[in-house]
């Protein structure tokens, strides 16, 4: 549920931040939100951060890293692709992570797990060639861009979910990571200074994605993986580009084309053959990540 729960945050923030950034710059809305975040964590446990070891130090710092530059990348890309799109390509990283576990864990994947990737491939095609034919071309070096931000996201599950330490170090983690986003962020920004929110709407849009969105998304997400191992994690966060396409059409009024609805479906189907019994199970248990406590 806690799972169920970041992906419905995660997923209100596509239309939110494309939203913000037609009126702040990408560097200094991420710096903002993700350092709002870290301090509200850090004041509700300003300890937490004590005696931590150094591999702890380490690990979060790696995480935030490998989020930051794909949350970067992804709303950089988002200038240049409907909400919709970027969701359901990002939403593919769910197929990318047991490959991804198979090059750097050497863990095993089912055949299934291969067609769910040859799918998601025939998504992405969807999306360029058939918006392309409805009048609404999407940008090519956009989607690949958007593509790299969701082999960084699987990069960051596995290693959330490969950490020893995350049952001890759920919270610190959790600080740590996020404190390295906005550090990482506010570098980028810093030259031409911090633009903040004009109108009190802005403020309220910033809040969400600072406080639901990422402070309760990412401790929600780093309890919820004690229980849950990498892959399976990620298939259940795989809703999330359901919620980006129903609050993008809701709330922006973005068109529901024949290239959301196959390309979509495509990438959809593609993490049904996941998480199906026979193609996540076998993935999990053999692969990435401890197996979940009884």
């Amino acid at each position: 549920m806690l799972l169920l729960s970041v992906s419905a945050a995660w997923g209100s923030a596509f239309p939110l931040m494309k939203d913000l950034i037609a009126r702040m710059p990408v560097a200094d809305l991420l710096a903002e939100r993700y350092g709002i975040a870290t301090l509200a964590l850090f004041a509700l446990r300003p300890r937490c951060l004590r005696g931590l070891p150094e591999s702890t130090w380490l690990t979060g710092i790696l995480l935030g890293l490998l989020f930051g530059v794909g949350q970067t990348a992804q709303a950089v890309a988002l200038h240049d692709l409907p909400s919709s799109v970027s969701g359901f390509t990002v939403g593919s990283y769910v197929v990318i992570t047991p490959v991804l576990g198979l090059v750097l864990l050497g863990a095993r994947i089912s055949g299934r797990t291969w067609g769910a990737v040859a799918l998601a491939l025939a998504a992405l095609t969807v999306f360029t060639l058939l918006s392309e034919a409805e009048g609404g071309a999407v940008s090519l070096p956009a989607l690949a861009v958007t593509l790299l931000s969701a082999v960084l996201y699987a990069g960051h599950t596995l290693v959330l979910g490969n950490f020893a330490g995350a049952r001890r170090d759920a919270y610190a983690v959790t600080v740590i990571q996020l404190g390295t986003i906005a550090l990482m962020t506010g570098v980028l920004a810093a030259p031409d200074g911090l633009t903040l929110p004009r109108t009190t709407g802005d403020w309220a849009l910033l809040g969400h994605l600072s406080i639901v969105a990422c402070a309760l998304g990412f401790l929600a997400r780093s309890y919820g993986q004690l229980h849950v191992p990498p892959v399976p994690a990620a298939v259940i966060l795989s809703a999330q580009p359901l919620w980006v396409t129903a609050l993008a059409a809701v709330m922006y009024g973005e068109p529901l084309t024949w290239a959301v609805f196959l390309g979509g479906g495509l990438i959809a189907l593609a993490m049904l053959l996941v998480v199906l019994p026979g193609g996540l199970l076998r993935t999990a248990r053999r692969g990435t990540g401890p197996a979940p406590p009884r």
